[in-house]
């Protein structure tokens, strides 16, 4: 979440960058009310602190004194009335608190420096193009077209077993789905990346860390519980020390939109040693989305579907570092498109087109010749301070405890890398080629 001390400090320019993220002016209002009031009852919870202090320090030394009763009398009156307006004004400053968080979730993070001003995608910059695009002596399929008549995919089937937008892979698809995963994931351990298997189910307070709740839980898989369950995990709850957007939300469990959520809250409430900085981590996961403002998007074929497998590279590092890694994070993702030959070009999101939690983003555009169009294939954020708060990620700085930067991108979606290898390695008579740098991965035949 964003800073509160900079928000009362520079609220006209920190409202001026959300503008460009479609935040109502009234919540940040709203939001800047609530910190300015809470930040005048801990100056007043501080002052009756303060005197509380200093009165329990005079009532010791008269009653030591053998003072008269009428003294000790009226002092040990305005104790107990100090008392009670401690506590009072403690219940007060507990509920603005409570207000300000429920509200600074759904605010979204700043766009720094190097997000160009804009309101949609139209408003993107182009950075690069690596590869030029095939020329083709027919006119390119769609993968779609491609799958079926080489049974690579079986659409009907994956809507038989669940609903619209899964499928299932079949034969040389699940081949070169298998084989496309094990050479992202060499790649990125060739690049410094720990390889890591976690769960792809989640309890809510990890989405609240990195962002997902609770604005998008509209897009989660959550997971039916029976009644029994949920009054142990709320009893699980309120034993835990750390309920922090727990109360009101339940420790729900989801299925993970990505693998960034378990990547990342990995160091939920930690302290890192500085000298273990920077943390460079990657995982294979299936993800899951209801992509829940989609509705008559990519319909046909795999671009857009409820259920993907996905290769991501998160990293942890100290503030000073995040830049330089999310270029080696670009460089990375890149590297196995030109490693595949792939053509692809990098772009950098405007202020209207940016996610939720970041703070920069460079999407990874790969070409596509049956759609004749560049089409995402990772995103590379830069999330810098904005996750660390929510998930209270600090590094030990010196004496003290200082706030991570945090990164996350695909490396890469594999759905639409094997979409991206059929369209582009395709041939007159509706055959697929194999990429050369997936020849190794490939079954012997």
């Amino acid at each position: 979440m964003i800073d509160t001390k900079l928000l009362l400090q520079d609220f006209t320019n920190v409202a001026k960058k959300l503008e460009h993220k479609k935040v109502d002016s009234e919540d940040l209002a709203a939001l800047k009310t609530l910190a300015s009031t809470l930040k005048t009852q801990k100056q007043q919870l501080e002052s009756l602190q303060e005197k509380q202090n200093k009165n329990s320090k005079t009532f010791g030394q008269l009653k030591a004194q053998n003072a008269p009763d009428d003294s000790l009398h009226t002092l040990r009156n305005e104790l107990e009335q100090n008392k009670t307006a401690i506590a009072k004004k403690l219940e007060n400053l507990r509920q603005t608190q409570e207000q300000l968080e429920s509200l600074l979730y759904s605010i979204p993070n700043l766009p720094d420096d190097k997000t160009p001003i804009g309101d949609s995608e139209q408003d993107n910059i182009e950075l690069a193009r690596i590869l030029e695009p095939r020329h083709f002596e027919f006119s390119p399929k769609e993968h779609f077209e491609l799958a079926e008549k080489n049974g690579w995919i079986d659409f009907s089937a994956g809507v038989k077993l669940a609903k619209s937008r899964f499928s299932v892979l079949r034969g040389m698809g699940a081949q070169l789905n298998r084989a496309l995963i094990n050479f992202m994931i060499d790649e990125n351990q060739k690049a410094g990346f720990e390889l890591v298997a976690t769960p792809v189910i989640v309890n809510s307070d990890m989405l609240f860390g990195t962002g997902q709740l609770p604005k998008f839980e509209e897009d989660m898989f959550k997971l039916a519980s029976t009644q029994e369950e949920i009054d142990a995990q709320m009893e699980q709850v309120s034993e835990s020390k750390n309920t922090r957007g727990m109360k009101a939300k339940g420790h729900s469990l989801y299925l993970i939109s990505t693998s960034e959520i378990t990547l990342t809250n990995l160091y939920n409430d930690c302290i890192i040693p500085s000298d273990q900085l920077p943390i460079m981590l990657t995982a294979y996961t299936p993800c899951f989305r209801k992509e829940a403002g989609s509705a008559g998007r990519d319909t046909r074929g795999m671009i857009r579907q409820h259920q993907f497998d996905k290769v991501e590279l998160v990293a942890i590092t100290h503030p000073d570092q995040s830049n330089a890694m999310q270029e080696k994070m670009i460089a990375t993702a890149s590297g196995i498109l030109q490693a595949l030959e792939l053509p692809h070009r990098l772009v950098q999101l405007c202020g209207g087109d940016l996610g939720f939690s970041a703070s920069n983003t460079v999407d990874i555009e790969v070409w596509l010749p049956g759609q004749n169009c560049y089409r995402e294939i990772s995103s590379i954020s830069n999330t810098r301070d904005f996750q660390a708060r929510r998930a209270k990620i600090r590094f030990k700085d010196g004496k003290k405890n200082t706030l991570v930067h945090t990164l996350n991108g695909s490396s890469l979606a594999v759905g639409r890398t094997l979409i991206a290898i059929m369209e582009n390695y395709q041939n007159q008579d509706g055959s697929i080629a194999i990429p050369k740098a997936l020849e190794a991965y490939m079954p012997k035949v």
